[in-house]
């Protein structure tokens, strides 16, 4: 039995059959998949967390909404202030309707020990682990997550599969929950870039990354040229300045 104490544990991980730990700088290096009989997602727990904590765990549910659910998506972007906010019933909507999707991807996406390559729950986790790795663990996951999602829906405008107004609306939501979209580990992009050979090893040895064709809508690519991403980093740079 699981009783997960985070809003990231309770939206999402703590539901899944993954269990793991970093290791020689490696993120989820050792683990095991065990399921659990049961998961109970108090949410008292969560008030004991700090505001950084707390916001932290929201981007893996905006993460799912984006590759699995359109009006969640809205939802979110509708109720950012209350959620950056921290107020109880959009929180424990966050958390449920976050863990319920992450289960469904689970339990009905027929992998759920991961012996395929492709994982769409690990949308813009590439960039996320190597960043975690880079910042020296100084960046929460889910914070990583924000970036990573960022760079990745400007990769997919770069590849011309999103429009330039779906990736706008991604970005500003991010900030309105309280993400910064820029660290200073993206200063040395090569290093950044150098995540996609780990993803690959980490997938088993091919590379899937899923990308978005629409707010609500993945899309799988088998590569993800070092270009691509140089640009999406120098955009986010940019985006940076006023």
């Amino acid at each position: 039995m699981r009783l997960p104490s985070t809003v990231l544990s309770q939206d999402d991980s703590g539901v899944g059959v993954k269990n793991g730990v970093n290791a020689f700088g490696v993120k989820n290096l050792a683990g095991a998949f065990a399921p659990p009989w049961a998961v109970v997602a108090d949410l008292d727990f969560l008030d004991s967390l700090p505001p950084r904590e707390r916001i932290s765990g929201m981007a893996e549910a905006v993460k799912v909404a984006l590759i699995r659910d359109a009006a969640f998506f809205g939802w979110i972007e509708d109720n950012a202030r209350a959620l950056a906010a921290f107020r109880p019933g959009p929180v424990e909507t966050l958390v449920r309707r976050s863990a319920e999707l992450h289960l469904n991807h689970i339990g009905g996406a027929g992998d759920p020990f991961e012996f395929g390559s492709a994982r769409p729950l690990d949308f813009g986790h590439w960039a996320a682990h190597k960043l975690e790795s880079l910042s020296g663990n100084h960046l929460r996951h889910g914070e990583a997550v924000a970036i990573g999602m960022a760079i990745d829906t400007r990769c997919s405008v770069e590849l011309g599969l999103l429009a330039e107004t779906a990736a706008a609306r991604v970005m500003r939501l991010l900030e309105a929950l309280g993400f910064s979209l820029w660290h200073p580990a993206l200063e040395a992009p090569r290093r950044v870039i150098e995540g996609l050979e780990e993803f690959r090893v980490h997938l088993g040895g091919r590379l899937t990354v899923t990308l978005l064709e629409d707010i609500g809508r993945g899309r799988e690519v088998g590569a993800l040229p070092a270009a691509v991403v140089e640009r999406a980093i120098a955009w986010l740079e940019r985006a940076q300045c006023p």
